[in-house]
């Protein structure tokens, strides 16, 4: 029983640390025509992060789509342009450990306990708009636990890519 206890405890902090991707793209293009990319710099401007979690995260997508054999051109296929939200999430559990019985007894006794945390949630979505018809052909959009006070940001924002960006280019339907 005590074992089960502690798995329940524990399964909030193993569930946020996990980030959730959705991607879409359009069915009618050839994403093997795109073999170069530049950051849309008016889209990433707008953002509301701090420039070193912006760095960040272009450092990632730099790496991310090198890793693709997508090149960095001044001449690009591709607009990157990102966009950042985040929600403040407040949890309570509630634990009573007091002795259950029949009937009602003003001598029953228990510990009623609540616990309170909050984590942030945060979303990344990555846009790769075509630049010649500046129309959006692919968003990755990824969700999970994010801490300012996280001492290996790097890894988690280039995990948060990492998933994003591992679903392009998209698979093509038989």
């Amino acid at each position: 029983m005590r074992r089960i206890y502690i798995l329940l405890l524990m399964l909030p902090l193993v569930c946020c640390s996990s980030i959730s991707v959705f991607t879409d793209h359009d069915s009618g293009v050839d994403f093997s025509d795109y073999k170069t990319f530049a950051y849309f710099k008016p889209g990433i401007d707008k953002v509301e992060i701090s420039d070193l979690d912006k760095r960040r995260i272009l450092k990632a997508i730099d790496l991310q789509m090198s890793q693709k054999l997508m090149i960095k051109s001044d001449m690009p296929d591709l607009l990157v342009s990102i966009n950042t939200s985040a929600k403040e999430k407040i949890y309570v559990n509630n634990n009573y450990s007091g002795i259950w019985g029949w009937g009602w007894s003003p001598w029953m006794w228990g510990v009623n306990q609540n616990n309170v945390y909050n984590r942030t949630e945060g979303t990344l979505y990555i846009d790769l708009i075509d630049a010649k018809t500046k129309q959006l052909v692919w968003q990755g959009k990824g969700k999970g636990g994010i801490s300012e006070h996280s001492k290996n940001r790097d890894k988690r924002i280039g995990i948060f890519v990492a998933e994003i960006l591992k679903n392009y280019p998209p698979k093509l339907a038989l």
